[in-house]
Protein backbone atom coordinates (compact mmCIF):
# COMPACT_ATOMS: atom_id res chain seq x y z
CA UNK A 1 0.00 0.00 0.00
CA UNK A 2 1.59 3.29 -1.09
CA UNK A 3 1.99 5.97 1.52
CA UNK A 4 -0.11 8.97 0.55
CA UNK A 5 -1.64 11.80 2.50
CA UNK A 6 -5.35 11.71 3.21
CA UNK A 7 -7.07 14.38 1.18
CA UNK A 8 -9.13 17.43 2.08
CA UNK A 9 -9.89 20.62 0.20
CA UNK A 10 -9.16 23.32 2.77
CA UNK A 11 -8.28 23.97 6.38
CA UNK A 12 -9.62 27.18 7.91
CA UNK A 13 -8.53 28.95 11.07
CA UNK A 14 -11.21 31.49 11.90
CA UNK A 15 -10.40 34.08 14.57
CA UNK A 16 -8.23 31.57 16.43
CA UNK A 17 -6.95 32.88 19.75
CA UNK A 18 -5.36 31.56 22.90
CA UNK A 19 -4.76 33.32 26.20
CA UNK A 20 -3.01 32.24 29.40
CA UNK A 21 -4.27 33.78 32.63
CA UNK A 22 -5.84 36.68 30.76
CA UNK A 23 -2.69 37.35 28.70
CA UNK A 24 -3.18 36.96 24.95
CA UNK A 25 -0.59 34.65 23.41
CA UNK A 26 -2.35 34.40 20.04
CA UNK A 27 -4.92 36.86 18.74
CA UNK A 28 -7.40 36.58 15.86
CA UNK A 29 -5.47 34.25 13.55
CA UNK A 30 -7.33 33.91 10.26
CA UNK A 31 -5.82 31.59 7.68
CA UNK A 32 -7.06 29.31 4.92
CA UNK A 33 -4.71 26.49 3.95
CA UNK A 34 -5.29 24.74 0.66
CA UNK A 35 -4.63 21.02 0.29
CA UNK A 36 -1.02 20.39 -0.71
CA UNK A 37 0.31 23.72 0.56
CA UNK A 38 3.44 24.16 2.63
CA UNK A 39 2.80 26.99 5.11
CA UNK A 40 5.51 28.36 7.40
CA UNK A 41 4.61 30.15 10.62
CA UNK A 42 7.52 32.52 11.07
CA UNK A 43 8.61 34.90 13.79
CA UNK A 44 10.96 35.52 16.71
CA UNK A 45 10.80 33.65 20.00
CA UNK A 46 7.59 34.46 21.83
CA UNK A 47 5.58 35.54 18.79
CA UNK A 48 2.88 32.86 19.19
CA UNK A 49 3.81 30.50 16.35
CA UNK A 50 4.20 27.38 18.51
CA UNK A 51 1.01 28.30 20.37
CA UNK A 52 -0.79 28.37 17.02
CA UNK A 53 0.61 24.95 16.07
CA UNK A 54 -0.32 23.42 19.43
CA UNK A 55 -3.86 24.79 19.12
CA UNK A 56 -4.13 23.24 15.68
CA UNK A 57 -2.76 19.92 16.94
CA UNK A 58 -5.26 19.85 19.79
CA UNK A 59 -2.56 20.06 22.46
CA UNK A 60 -4.02 23.40 23.60
CA UNK A 61 -7.74 24.26 23.63
CA UNK A 62 -8.79 27.46 21.88
CA UNK A 63 -9.84 30.48 23.86
CA UNK A 64 -11.42 32.08 20.81
CA UNK A 65 -12.37 31.08 17.28
CA UNK A 66 -12.68 27.75 15.52
CA UNK A 67 -10.79 25.41 13.18
CA UNK A 68 -12.56 23.75 10.27
CA UNK A 69 -11.64 21.18 7.64
CA UNK A 70 -13.92 21.28 4.60
CA UNK A 71 -16.44 23.22 6.66
CA UNK A 72 -16.51 20.81 9.63
CA UNK A 73 -15.17 21.87 13.01
CA UNK A 74 -12.16 19.93 14.26
CA UNK A 75 -11.14 22.07 17.24
CA UNK A 76 -13.70 20.19 19.34
CA UNK A 77 -12.22 16.82 18.29
CA UNK A 78 -9.62 15.12 20.50
CA UNK A 79 -6.03 15.48 19.31
CA UNK A 80 -5.62 11.76 18.61
CA UNK A 81 -8.71 11.76 16.38
CA UNK A 82 -7.81 14.69 14.14
CA UNK A 83 -5.71 12.65 11.75
CA UNK A 84 -2.71 14.98 12.00
CA UNK A 85 0.96 14.02 12.10
CA UNK A 86 3.35 15.87 14.42
CA UNK A 87 7.13 16.28 14.19
CA UNK A 88 8.71 17.80 17.29
CA UNK A 89 11.88 19.81 17.80
CA UNK A 90 13.33 17.18 20.16
CA UNK A 91 12.33 14.19 17.94
CA UNK A 92 10.36 12.52 20.81
CA UNK A 93 11.49 9.01 19.84
CA UNK A 94 11.22 5.99 22.14
CA UNK A 95 14.87 5.28 23.10
CA UNK A 96 14.27 1.55 23.77
CA UNK A 97 12.59 0.87 20.41
CA UNK A 98 14.35 0.30 17.10
CA UNK A 99 13.87 2.62 14.14
CA UNK A 100 11.26 0.38 12.56
CA UNK A 101 9.39 -0.11 15.85
CA UNK A 102 9.35 3.65 16.48
CA UNK A 103 7.85 4.16 13.04
CA UNK A 104 5.35 1.32 13.52
CA UNK A 105 4.18 2.48 16.95
CA UNK A 106 1.23 4.58 15.78
CA UNK A 107 0.08 1.90 13.36
CA UNK A 108 0.26 -0.68 16.14
CA UNK A 109 -1.87 1.53 18.41
CA UNK A 110 -4.47 1.73 15.63
CA UNK A 111 -4.50 -2.05 15.21
CA UNK A 112 -3.36 -1.97 11.61
CA UNK A 113 -2.99 -5.56 10.33
CA UNK A 114 0.59 -6.82 10.54
CA UNK A 115 1.16 -7.38 6.80
CA UNK A 116 -0.01 -3.85 6.00
CA UNK A 117 1.98 -2.44 8.93
CA UNK A 118 5.14 -4.16 7.72
CA UNK A 119 4.82 -2.83 4.16
CA UNK A 120 3.97 0.71 5.25
CA UNK A 121 6.88 0.85 7.69
CA UNK A 122 9.27 -0.49 5.04
CA UNK A 123 8.10 2.12 2.57
CA UNK A 124 8.40 4.91 5.14
CA UNK A 125 11.96 3.83 5.98
CA UNK A 126 12.81 3.83 2.28
CA UNK A 127 11.31 7.29 1.83
CA UNK A 128 13.66 8.75 4.44
CA UNK A 129 16.58 6.62 3.23
CA UNK A 130 17.23 4.73 6.46
CA UNK A 131 17.14 1.15 5.18
CA UNK A 132 20.63 0.48 6.61
CA UNK A 133 19.52 1.62 10.08
CA UNK A 134 16.12 -0.05 10.53
CA UNK A 135 17.25 -2.26 13.42
CA UNK A 136 19.21 0.42 15.28
CA UNK A 137 18.11 2.27 18.40
CA UNK A 138 17.72 6.07 18.27
CA UNK A 139 20.82 6.51 20.43
CA UNK A 140 22.91 4.91 17.69
CA UNK A 141 21.81 7.49 15.10
CA UNK A 142 22.96 11.00 14.30
CA UNK A 143 20.66 13.95 14.91
CA UNK A 144 19.73 14.13 11.25
CA UNK A 145 18.91 10.43 11.15
CA UNK A 146 16.77 10.71 14.28
CA UNK A 147 14.84 13.55 12.67
CA UNK A 148 14.26 11.36 9.61
CA UNK A 149 12.79 8.70 11.89
CA UNK A 150 10.48 11.29 13.44
CA UNK A 151 9.32 12.38 9.99
CA UNK A 152 8.78 8.78 8.86
CA UNK A 153 6.77 8.06 12.00
CA UNK A 154 4.50 11.01 11.15
CA UNK A 155 3.98 10.27 7.44
CA UNK A 156 3.47 6.51 7.87
CA UNK A 157 0.12 7.36 9.47
CA UNK A 158 -1.02 8.90 6.17
CA UNK A 159 -1.98 12.16 7.93
CA UNK A 160 -4.19 14.73 6.29
CA UNK A 161 -2.01 17.44 7.83
CA UNK A 162 1.61 17.37 9.02
CA UNK A 163 2.64 19.79 11.77
CA UNK A 164 6.35 20.49 12.28
CA UNK A 165 7.59 22.50 15.27
CA UNK A 166 11.11 23.82 14.54
CA UNK A 167 12.29 20.34 13.52
CA UNK A 168 15.75 21.43 12.33
CA UNK A 169 16.81 23.75 15.15
CA UNK A 170 18.92 21.08 16.90
CA UNK A 171 20.93 20.21 13.79
CA UNK A 172 24.20 21.70 12.57
CA UNK A 173 24.24 24.04 9.57
CA UNK A 174 25.11 21.37 6.98
CA UNK A 175 22.44 18.97 8.20
CA UNK A 176 19.84 21.74 8.28
CA UNK A 177 20.45 22.41 4.60
CA UNK A 178 20.19 18.72 3.75
CA UNK A 179 17.03 18.22 5.80
CA UNK A 180 15.36 21.30 4.27
CA UNK A 181 15.64 19.65 0.88
CA UNK A 182 14.52 16.30 2.26
CA UNK A 183 11.41 17.71 3.96
CA UNK A 184 10.42 19.62 0.84
CA UNK A 185 10.97 16.50 -1.28
CA UNK A 186 8.74 14.39 0.97
CA UNK A 187 6.10 17.12 1.07
CA UNK A 188 5.92 17.18 -2.72
CA UNK A 189 6.28 13.46 -3.43
CA UNK A 190 3.64 12.44 -0.88
CA UNK A 191 1.24 15.29 -1.61
CA UNK A 192 1.33 16.41 2.03
CA UNK A 193 -0.24 19.51 3.51
CA UNK A 194 2.32 20.93 5.92
CA UNK A 195 2.37 23.64 8.59
CA UNK A 196 5.92 24.36 9.66
CA UNK A 197 7.05 26.52 12.57
CA UNK A 198 10.43 28.24 12.41
CA UNK A 199 12.25 31.37 13.54
CA UNK A 200 14.70 31.09 10.62
CA UNK A 201 13.58 33.33 7.76
CA UNK A 202 16.00 31.75 5.29
CA UNK A 203 14.61 28.32 6.11
CA UNK A 204 11.04 29.54 5.65
CA UNK A 205 11.78 31.35 2.39
CA UNK A 206 13.43 28.29 0.87
CA UNK A 207 10.73 25.77 1.83
CA UNK A 208 7.28 27.35 2.07
CA UNK A 209 4.63 28.18 -0.51
CA UNK A 210 3.32 30.89 1.81
CA UNK A 211 4.59 32.47 5.01
CA UNK A 212 2.67 33.78 8.00
CA UNK A 213 4.75 36.29 9.95
CA UNK A 214 3.71 36.69 13.59
CA UNK A 215 4.74 39.18 16.22
CA UNK A 216 3.43 39.38 19.77
CA UNK A 217 0.66 36.93 18.91
CA UNK A 218 -0.64 38.90 15.92
CA UNK A 219 -0.29 38.31 12.20
CA UNK A 220 1.92 40.92 10.56
CA UNK A 221 1.77 39.64 6.97
CA UNK A 222 0.76 36.59 4.95
CA UNK A 223 2.25 36.05 1.51
CA UNK A 224 4.54 34.12 -0.79
CA UNK A 225 8.29 34.09 -0.10
CA UNK A 226 8.80 36.58 -2.96
CA UNK A 227 6.14 38.94 -1.59
CA UNK A 228 7.59 38.99 1.91
CA UNK A 229 11.19 39.17 0.72
CA UNK A 230 10.62 42.06 -1.67
CA UNK A 231 7.61 43.86 -0.18
CA UNK A 232 7.46 43.62 3.63
CA UNK A 233 4.18 45.13 4.83
CA UNK A 234 5.75 47.03 7.75
CA UNK A 235 9.17 47.73 9.20
CA UNK A 236 8.85 44.90 11.73
CA UNK A 237 8.43 42.35 8.93
CA UNK A 238 11.26 44.06 7.04
CA UNK A 239 13.49 43.77 10.10
CA UNK A 240 12.71 40.07 10.43
CA UNK A 241 13.20 39.46 6.70
CA UNK A 242 16.77 40.72 6.74
CA UNK A 243 16.52 44.51 6.43
CA UNK A 244 19.03 44.95 9.25
CA UNK A 245 19.60 48.66 8.73
CA UNK A 246 16.68 50.60 10.22
CA UNK A 247 17.23 54.35 10.29
CA UNK A 248 14.77 56.93 11.64
CA UNK A 249 14.82 60.10 9.51
CA UNK A 250 12.60 63.05 8.62
CA UNK A 251 10.65 63.15 5.36
CA UNK A 252 11.75 66.30 3.48
CA UNK A 253 10.28 65.66 0.01
CA UNK A 254 7.67 63.37 -1.55
CA UNK A 255 6.96 62.77 -5.23
CA UNK A 256 4.64 59.81 -5.70
CA UNK A 257 6.32 56.89 -3.96
CA UNK A 258 9.75 58.55 -4.20
CA UNK A 259 10.75 59.97 -0.81
CA UNK A 260 13.70 62.05 0.33
CA UNK A 261 14.79 61.60 3.94
CA UNK A 262 17.26 63.55 6.05
CA UNK A 263 18.72 63.44 9.54
CA UNK A 264 21.69 62.13 11.54
CA UNK A 265 23.97 63.35 8.79
CA UNK A 266 22.15 61.22 6.19
CA UNK A 267 20.36 62.28 3.05
CA UNK A 268 18.61 59.33 1.48
CA UNK A 269 16.20 58.76 -1.35
CA UNK A 270 13.89 55.81 -0.96
CA UNK A 271 10.57 54.22 -1.92
CA UNK A 272 7.53 54.60 0.34
CA UNK A 273 5.70 51.34 1.10
CA UNK A 274 2.71 53.32 2.41
CA UNK A 275 2.04 57.05 1.85
CA UNK A 276 4.08 59.49 3.94
CA UNK A 277 4.04 63.29 3.95
CA UNK A 278 6.66 65.97 4.40
CA UNK A 279 7.42 66.42 8.08
CA UNK A 280 6.68 62.80 9.02
CA UNK A 281 9.19 60.77 10.97
CA UNK A 282 9.93 57.73 8.81
CA UNK A 283 11.96 54.56 9.16
CA UNK A 284 14.20 53.59 6.26
CA UNK A 285 14.91 49.86 5.89
CA UNK A 286 17.93 48.66 3.89
CA UNK A 287 19.35 45.18 3.49
CA UNK A 288 23.12 44.85 4.09
CA UNK A 289 23.61 43.52 0.55
CA UNK A 290 21.89 46.65 -0.83
CA UNK A 291 24.12 49.09 1.09
CA UNK A 292 27.55 48.57 -0.42
CA UNK A 293 31.03 49.98 -0.07
CA UNK A 294 32.07 51.84 -3.21
CA UNK A 295 35.09 50.14 -4.74
CA UNK A 296 38.24 52.34 -4.85
CA UNK A 297 38.39 51.68 -8.61
CA UNK A 298 34.87 53.03 -9.18
CA UNK A 299 34.00 56.70 -9.68
CA UNK A 300 32.15 58.47 -6.86
CA UNK A 301 28.39 58.08 -7.22
CA UNK A 302 26.12 61.06 -6.63
CA UNK A 303 22.83 59.46 -5.56
CA UNK A 304 22.39 57.94 -2.11
CA UNK A 305 26.00 58.11 -1.02
CA UNK A 306 27.33 58.58 2.50
CA UNK A 307 30.58 58.18 4.36
CA UNK A 308 31.28 55.91 7.31
CA UNK A 309 34.16 54.45 9.31
CA UNK A 310 34.94 50.73 9.10
CA UNK A 311 34.73 48.95 12.47
CA UNK A 312 34.70 45.24 11.55
CA UNK A 313 35.25 43.12 8.43
CA UNK A 314 34.07 39.51 7.98
CA UNK A 315 35.04 37.29 5.04
CA UNK A 316 31.99 35.60 3.49
CA UNK A 317 33.51 33.91 0.47
CA UNK A 318 32.73 36.01 -2.60
CA UNK A 319 32.19 39.16 -0.57
CA UNK A 320 32.83 40.79 2.77
CA UNK A 321 30.29 41.66 5.46
CA UNK A 322 31.40 45.00 6.89
CA UNK A 323 30.29 46.79 10.03
CA UNK A 324 30.61 50.57 9.77
CA UNK A 325 29.83 53.58 11.94
CA UNK A 326 28.25 56.73 10.54
CA UNK A 327 29.52 60.22 11.53
CA UNK A 328 26.61 60.43 13.99
CA UNK A 329 27.67 57.16 15.64
CA UNK A 330 25.05 54.86 14.12
CA UNK A 331 26.20 51.32 13.35
CA UNK A 332 25.33 49.93 9.93
CA UNK A 333 25.66 46.54 8.25
CA UNK A 334 26.98 46.71 4.69
CA UNK A 335 28.61 44.52 2.03
CA UNK A 336 31.79 45.01 0.03
CA UNK A 337 33.58 43.24 -2.83
CA UNK A 338 36.93 44.08 -1.18
CA UNK A 339 38.25 44.16 2.39
CA UNK A 340 38.48 47.78 3.58
CA UNK A 341 40.97 48.53 6.34
CA UNK A 342 39.67 48.77 9.91
CA UNK A 343 39.40 52.44 10.86
CA UNK A 344 39.37 53.65 7.25
CA UNK A 345 36.72 55.99 5.88
CA UNK A 346 34.61 54.48 3.10
CA UNK A 347 31.83 55.69 0.88
CA UNK A 348 28.56 53.78 0.82
CA UNK A 349 25.91 53.73 -1.86
CA UNK A 350 22.46 52.19 -2.32
CA UNK A 351 19.77 52.12 -4.98
CA UNK A 352 16.73 54.26 -3.96
CA UNK A 353 14.47 51.41 -5.10
CA UNK A 354 16.07 49.19 -2.42
CA UNK A 355 15.48 51.70 0.40
CA UNK A 356 12.01 50.92 1.77
CA UNK A 357 10.37 53.72 3.73
CA UNK A 358 7.82 53.11 6.49
CA UNK A 359 6.10 55.36 8.98
CA UNK A 360 8.03 55.11 12.23
CA UNK A 361 6.12 54.09 15.36
CA UNK A 362 5.62 56.69 18.05
CA UNK A 363 7.09 54.24 20.56
CA UNK A 364 10.11 52.08 19.85
CA UNK A 365 8.77 48.65 20.80
CA UNK A 366 12.19 47.06 20.49
CA UNK A 367 12.88 48.39 23.96
CA UNK A 368 10.58 45.88 25.61
CA UNK A 369 9.09 46.55 29.02
CA UNK A 370 9.24 43.94 31.77
CA UNK A 371 5.59 43.08 31.10
CA UNK A 372 6.27 42.61 27.39
CA UNK A 373 9.22 40.36 28.12
CA UNK A 374 7.02 38.25 30.44
CA UNK A 375 4.40 38.03 27.71
CA UNK A 376 7.04 36.85 25.25
CA UNK A 377 7.93 34.02 27.63
CA UNK A 378 4.25 32.99 27.80
CA UNK A 379 4.11 32.77 24.01
CA UNK A 380 7.16 30.52 23.66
Amino acid sequence: MAIAASKFESLELQGVGRSFGGIDALVDLNLTVRAGEFIALLGPSGCGKSTALNCLAGLLPLTHGQILIDGKRVDTVAAENRGFGMVFQNYALFPHLSVEKNIAFGLHMRNVPKPEMKSRVAEAIALVKLEQHAKKLPGQLSGGQQQRVAIARAVVMEPRLVLMDEPLSNLDAKLRLEMRTEIRRLHQSLGLTTLYVTHDQEEALSMADRLVVLREGRVQQIGTPEELHNNPANWRVADFMGYRNLIDLDVTAVKGSAVTLEGEGFSLRGTAVLPVTVGDKARAAIRPEDLVVVSPAEPVRGANTMTATVSVVEYHGREFAVGVTSPSGRGLHVHSDHAPAIGSTVELTTDPARVLVYQADAIDMEELSVEERELAEVRR
